[in-house]
């Protein structure tokens, strides 16, 4: 069972939905309360109190009581204009009449409207305006001295009409800042959000042409030999076949593992293989030598545990590298990789002695690029160029320590 109060507060609600009919019910309040306030004699009563009844207002105060309280119902749309026609009908009973009705409540709403919907210069000039008029025609024009609590009552009305009305004015502002706060940070939180998803696609989109391009060049190079030696030299035609059929594994092995990054969280059969590094580099470079490149390594980064994501851009940054120089470097060309720990850093370099042929390794092309991109967003460099005397020269220098902070 609701309550009065309740009830009451739900029909506030509905009305402030609709703006118009609230300043109506407004308007209806505040003539209700001048008409019953114009029949009180403040000083009629036993012992010099207030006495209802004790007067009848003239048809001049009640018209002039009806009109300020209809020209409250456009306050939100003109409150300047409002509040100056209601002084004016205010002013026009304290000159007319004595005592005069309490049309000045007409003026009292309109003007907290004005504090509460405009700014604080606007307010003072206005308030203070009003305060002065007001206050001083009923000191000027009416009977009392000029000290009674009428007079004072008027002057009191209005400051505190202008300051509660500034006072919401502040309040609606400072809620409205504080949301629009909280919608910019949800903003933000999207933009991050998009931004992350952004860069793990980049990722794994570098992941695919690194996988991608080092097994499919190596398949071609395998099923060439095959078949260049499928009928004098069977045996070295299984031989590369065999190369075909295990690169090809891998390939989808890993094409596996990176796609299954992309797998929802409850899907089944989740990859729990870890990402390619270092530690497996023999075995990489053992299928280059499979496919006929001759690869040297040097290493002098035993015992360096790099962090995984660093790893993974040393290992992948060796695959692209070899796979450019099995595809562009011409069927002779020789190659060296080293891994080398230089202070907080490790350098990994390859370098071939190959003339470039078909697609010129001048720096250009998406794998160049992918390898830059993943040095860089460790904090690290790469630095890519044709060597003096002929060949192609690799270089990325990383950091031993992630960007995170993580400590190796």
């Amino acid at each position: 069972m609701t309550t009065l109060g309740e009830r009451f507060a739900r029909g506030r609600g509905r009305l402030r939905q609709h703006p118009l009919a609230f300043d109506a019910a407004l308007a209806l309040g505040v003539l209700v309360c001048m008409v019953a306030g114009s029949f009180v004699d403040r000083h009629g009563g036993p012992h010099g109190g207030p006495d209802f009844g004790g007067r009848t207002p003239g048809a001049s105060s009640v018209l002039l009581m009806l009109i300020g309280a209809a020209v409250l119902v456009p306050r939100r749309r003109r409150p300047l204009g409002v509040l100056l026609f209601t002084g004016a009908v205010t002013l026009v009973e304290h000159v007319s009449q004595d005592p005069p009705a309490p049309v000045a409540m007409s003026a009292v709403v309109a003007l907290y409207t004005v504090a509460s919907r405009t700014d604080r210069p606007t307010t003072w000039r206005f308030g203070l305006l009003t305060m002065v008029v007001l206050t001083g025609a009923a000191m000027l024009f009416g009977a009392a001295p000029w000290y009674s609590q009428e007079n004072l009552g008027v002057f009191a009305w209005t400051g505190m009409a202008a300051a509660a009305g500034d006072a919401v004015r502040s309040r609606r502002a400072f809620v409205d800042a504080i949301r629009e706060r909280a919608e910019r940070a949800e903003r933000t939180r999207e933009e991050e959000a998009r931004r992350r998803v952004a860069e793990e696609r980049l990722r794994i989109a570098r992941d695919l042409h690194d996988v991608v391009a080092h097994h499919i060049a190596l398949v071609n190079v395998q099923a060439g030999v095959a078949a260049h030696v499928m009928d004098r030299r069977p045996d070295q035609a299984k031989e590369a076949l065999a190369h075909v059929r295990e690169a090809s594994r891998s390939a989808l092995d890993e094409l596996r593992v990176t796609v299954g990054l992309l797998r929802q969280s409850g899907d089944p059969e989740a990859p729990t293989e870890p990402a390619p590094g270092l530690a497996v580099l023999d075995e990489l470079l053992d299928t280059f030598r499979n496919a006929g490149l001759p690869v040297e390594l040097a290493r002098t980064d035993q015992g360096t545990e790099l962090p995984a994501a660093v790893d993974l851009a040393a290992y992948r940054i060796i695959q692209e590298a070899l796979t450019n120089v099995r595809k562009h470097a011409g069927p002779d060309a020789r190659a060296e990789v080293s891994v080398v720990r230089v202070g907080r850093t490790v350098e990994v370099t390859v370098l071939d002695d190959g003339a470039p042929t078909g697609q010129a390794a001048d720096g250009g092309g998406h794998g160049l690029l992918g390898m830059r991109e993943r040095a860089t967003a460790l904090g690290g460099a790469l630095s890519a160029g044709p060597r003096y005397g002929g060949g192609f020269r690799v270089q990325a220098i990383l950091p031993v320590t992630a960007r995170t902070g993580e400590a190796t």
